[in-house]
């Protein structure tokens, strides 16, 4: 068998920061659990540590930071960053390698499936970056298979085009949603692929897939058993684990984030002993936000990310702060504070009101093929051009969807999804798992 997996250059303490949890067999995957849903039990000792818990002299009385502002850039890159997906794509080879070193997983060819803005695309893309994830432990660099600018073939055009790409190497396709349309001549290429997959003519290879593109093409697959793999949902813990590591940087400072009406604190995580019990909780006051924002997210981490910057508030003289603590050296720089408004008080997108099937059939469009130009939006929707354009204006304007050019494809957003989610399920389309 060929091999597929990466040479470890990252340690484990920093695969485990950028990537929570690691990577499940996808049957695995669970929703994380709202703290609305914990046992009476559970409800009962949370409460009597908080009663428990001591406040010191120097964080009493507490002041309300309700009215702080939102961050500015600087401090929304210090405090809440984009992920760096080549740690990511290092994080997922570590995983892959792990799964595989254990025997759960055997296939030559690996499908990473994962909801909208897990990451999980942008990661496999950079597995052909010199010096990141480039290289596997045969010396090859890995060839990323990018889809044609037509996708619309007949069976002989799709096993013509499969014919010339290169796989004498170890291939990845960062995200196959984008080598279909859901028209009848818009199916061979992927059709051809899983044909070609499940009969070992494809060699060494990954394929990294939306949830939404897996769940249509799931009734192709059942006898094709590919078993995919998904990184693991973000709960409360993984969520600060992961928070705390974009804030940190390299690794050097922390965050301490509270909660705006009552300073109860999010982030830094409690200390916990080798038994797993809590050593700081006994002196500082927990919020459930993280664990809420785990459930509202569905343990998205790039959704729990948008929430995550849009909740936070920091002090508007913070700036001078955060640019003084970068230019000192890491044993002098400071953490830099910041505050957190309660879910249920942020202004998030809700649906606009519409004409149902088509704004329906517009969102699961983009979903199901991880965003369209308007053209083939129209292809697959069958929505009349002059009424595509209204929906569209009208989920933009309710920052539902993002176009970040023009002629670009228009996307669902990350603080979005969310919503549309839910009303996609309120109106009856198939869901994916996630």
């Amino acid at each position: 068998m060929q091999e597929l997996f990466l040479k470890d250059k990252t340690n484990d303490n920093k695969a485990d920061s950028c990537l929570p949890g690691g990577l499940v067999p996808t049957e695995q995957w669970t929703l994380p659990q709202t703290s609305v849903r914990r046992s009476l039990k559970d409800a009962i000792r949370h409460a009597l540590k908080q009663l428990r818990a001591g406040v010191s002299q120097t964080e009493e009385p507490f002041e309300s930071m309700d009215e702080l502002p939102e961050l500015s850039a600087a401090q929304q890159r210090r405090l809440a960053p984009e992920p760096d997906y080549s740690h990511q794509a290092e994080a997922i080879a570590c995983g892959l390698e792990q799964a595989r070193s254990e025997g759960s997983l055997s296939r030559d060819v690996v499908c990473l499936v994962a909801p909208p803005f897990s990451g999980v695309q942008q990661a496999l893309t950079r597995f052909s970056e010199c010096g990141q994830s480039g290289s596997n432990e045969s010396g090859k660099v890995w060839n990323i298979i990018s889809p044609p600018d037509a996708l619309l073939f007949d069976d002989q055009e799709a096993s013509e085009w499969w014919d010339k790409q290169d796989l004498s190497r170890p291939w990845i396709i960062p995200e196959l949603a984008d080598f279909w349309l859901r028209r009848l001549s818009g199916l061979a290429l992927v059709k051809e692929l899983f044909r070609r997959i499940a009969s070992g003519d494809m060699g060494a290879g990954i394929v990294g897939c939306s949830s939404w593109c897996w769940r249509y093409w799931g009734h192709y697959l059942e006898s094709a058993q590919m078993s995919p793999w998904s990184p693991a949902p973000m709960d409360a813990d993984r969520l600060g684990v992961w928070f705390t590591y974009l804030a940190s940087g390299s690794g050097k400072s922390s965050v301490i984030a509270r909660m705006t009406g009552d300073g109860l604190y999010v982030l830094p995580l409690p200390e916990t002993d080798e038994a797993e019990n809590s050593k700081s909780q006994k002196k500082t006051k927990y919020s459930n936000f993280l664990r809420d924002l785990a459930a509202t997210s569905r343990g998205n981490p790039g959704v729990a990310l948008a929430i995550w910057q849009r909740s936070l508030r920091a002090r508007p003289d913070d700036d001078t702060k955060l640019d003084e603590a970068g230019d000192q050296s890491d044993t002098q720089s400071r953490s830099a504070d910041c505050w957190v408004v309660p879910l249920g008080r942020l202004s998030l997108p809700s649906m606009p009101q519409s004409k149902e099937s088509a704004t329906g059939f517009v969102l699961h469009g983009l979903l199901l093929h991880n965003g369209l130009d308007t053209a083939s939006l129209a292809v697959v929707t069958g929505v009349s051009a002059h009424e595509l354009s209204l929906v569209l204006s009208r989920l933009k304007r309710a920052e539902l969807v993002i176009q970040d050019s023009p002629g670009s494809d228009w996307q669902v957003t990350a603080i979005g999804y969310p919503t549309v989610r839910r009303h996609l399920q309120s109106w009856g389309f198939p869901l994916d798992q996630f």
